[in-house]
């Protein structure tokens, strides 16, 4: 039996303030504590972590997938079906830019799933997805 646990992530962004308030909200994430350097968040139940880092000049990479270009690196949340729906339609309400629309893939076979991404402030590529069938998350 798999045991399903929380995950840490931090990832980088050039402006700490900008990017607190829109995970606070936007994306509806409780703070936990913070430094001048960097802020917890609870996404989804998981922990993420924006630390400072001056602003890159990398361009954002993407593979092409289901002939849309998917952003990499990205991170995101599989979140249950039905708070895929509500929060996609959340994020459409507060005017959030899509790099790919939400959308569902894999529509009525094995894998079944619903997607889409966007930036934070900082330029961080996040995917949120859900399953039909959560029992398929790795499925073939």
């Amino acid at each position: 039996m798999a045991i399903i646990s929380p995950f840490h992530i931090a990832i980088p962004v050039h402006n700490l303030n900008e990017c607190r308030t829109f995970y606070r909200e936007i994306l509806n994430c409780e703070e936990g504590r913070s430094s001048d350097h960097w802020v917890d968040f609870n996404l989804f139940g998981h922990q993420l972590v924006i630390h400072y880092k001056p602003k890159s000049t990398e361009k954002l990479h993407s593979n092409p997938v289901d002939g849309k270009d998917v952003p990499v690196p990205h991170y995101g949340v599989v979140l249950p079906w039905d708070t895929f729906i509500s929060f996609s339609q959340e994020l459409k309400n507060k005017g959030v830019s899509f790099i790919i629309e939400p959308y569902i893939r894999f529509e009525g076979q094995v894998g079944e799933q619903a997607t889409m991404f966007f930036l934070d402030p900082a330029g961080n590529a996040l995917e949120f997805k859900a399953f039909k069938d959560m029992g398929q998350l790795f499925a073939k």
